[in-house]
């Protein structure tokens, strides 16, 4: 079967399964996720074996530390899979839903019902986790789906697949509602992009060239997960140990994410005090610091930030820093170089805070708190498919209810317009 023939025999099964699923009761669907979690765990080693595979190739092509780490599945990223299905289990059905019923003069009772997507064409990059999280959300919201993963991760995401349709076809549920694509093949990408008569929306998780890549190509509707230029200002009102702590969890607690942080801003009055500790431990965790030409005097070895520096998702333990005259500029800032991602800011001061929250438009915005937060289980929705960064039709982590629309529903007693 060429790649064509077998994309668009994908894309018709995933229709036929959608049907499927939006008619699914929620029992139905918390079995599947409840079998889904336990398959994980069961074969563990199964999963290890193939992610081998996975990590001997990445080490063979150069790929970064942080790369790794992000392909890992480790036993404790299996459990926190199977967790996150469980979780996502517990959370309440959106589909279904009716927002709002009222009345016309006529007599008609008018509502909004949520119900899925459809089909969900899913295209991301390294983390063969995100497999399962995916799928568990677009299963619990009715959805079918279509799954490309990175070449680097194909032979985790192909046993992580297999183990999920397993899972569907002992609960006598279409096995086909969950499929990876079987191939790296960079051509299928572009043949999913052109399903537009099967597929409903596509979701690309990514670098940056992955993301301009399909929304240049897909035929069908793309919800954008940018690329996270992540920001923290400390205000010139902070604790400053409050501060250093935020900063370096944002940072080095896991920098190849894209809700790490990746530029610090901090107010002219407290960087004498607040940079030069923070840079030691930052730079003890093995931080490079590329900073502006006040960075560099105050943290003696800073390395002078180029103006390609700014705009960067370094995905590494790389920092730019900037001193900034005030939240002003610290906002002109964000809004020059940002992706909409997370930005947060450390303060005491309720105005700054309250400003701040306003002012920026990003998908998530904190107040004296890691911007590593900006995660959908974090932030209670469970397992999220990504973070979107355009604001249609969703903006932020994507869970459940981002993973459905509405249907006007209309009830009459034999109403006729005149």
């Amino acid at each position: 079967m060429s790649l064509a023939d077998l994309m668009q025999q994908m894309g018709r099964e995933a229709r036929v399964c959608s049907r499927v699923l939006r008619r699914l009761p929620s029992t139905k669907k918390d079995e599947a996720l409840e079998r889904m979690a336990r398959g994980l765990l069961d074969n563990q080693e199964r999963i290890r074996i193939e992610n081998k595979k996975d990590l001997a190739q990445a080490r063979e092509a150069g790929l970064s530390e942080a790369m790794i780490d992000r392909l890992t599945l480790s036993e404790r990223v299996i459990r926190d899979m199977a967790d996150g299905l469980m979780e996502v289990a517990a959370l309440p059905d959106p589909v279904g839903k009716v927002e709002g019923m009222w009345k016309r003069p006529n007599g008609l009772s008018v509502g909004r019902m949520r119900i899925p997507l459809g089909v969900i064409g899913f295209i991301y990059e390294s983390r063969p986790n995100v497999t399962v999280d995916a799928a568990g959300l677009c299963l619990k919201s009715g959805n079918a789906v279509i799954l490309k993963g990175g070449s680097e991760a194909i032979h985790s995401n192909m046993v992580l697949g297999e183990l999920l349709g397993e899972a569907l076809r002992q609960g006598g549920l279409p096995q086909n509602a969950v499929q990876v694509i079987p191939t790296t093949d960079r051509e299928a990408v572009n043949r999913l992009l052109e399903l537009e008569e099967y597929v409903d929306v596509i979701i690309p998780r990514g670098g940056e060239g992955l993301i301009r890549f399909v929304a240049d190509h897909s035929r069908i509707p793309v919800l954008k997960h940018y690329k996270g230029v992540c920001h923290v200002y400390v205000d010139e009102h902070a604790d400053l140990e409050m501060a250093r702590e935020i900063c370096f969890n944002a940072k080095v607690q896991r920098p190849g994410v894209c809700n790490a942080m990746e530029t610090l801003l901090v107010h002219q009055r407290v960087a004498p005090d607040f940079l030069p500790a923070a840079a030691e431990r930052l730079r003890a965790a093995g931080v490079e610091i590329r900073g502006c030409t006040r960075t560099v005097e105050i943290i003696p070895g800073a390395v002078e930030a180029a103006e390609s520096d700014w705009p960067a998702e370094f995905l590494d333990l790389v920092l730019a820093v900037k001193v900034v005259s005030g939240m002003d500029e610290a906002l002109d800032h964000i809004e020059r170089y940002g992706s909409r991602h997370t930005e947060a800011i450390v303060t005491e001061s309720y105005d700054r805070a309250r400003a701040f929250l306003e002012e920026v438009d990003s998908s998530v915005v904190l107040v004296n708190a890691s911007t590593r937060f900006n995660d959908g289980n974090q932030l209670g929705l469970g397992a999220e498919i990504g973070i979107s960064t355009s604001k249609l039709h969703a903006f932020g982590p994507m869970g459940l209810e981002e993973l459905t629309t509405t249907k006007f529903i209309v009830y009459g007693q034999g109403q006729i317009r005149n």
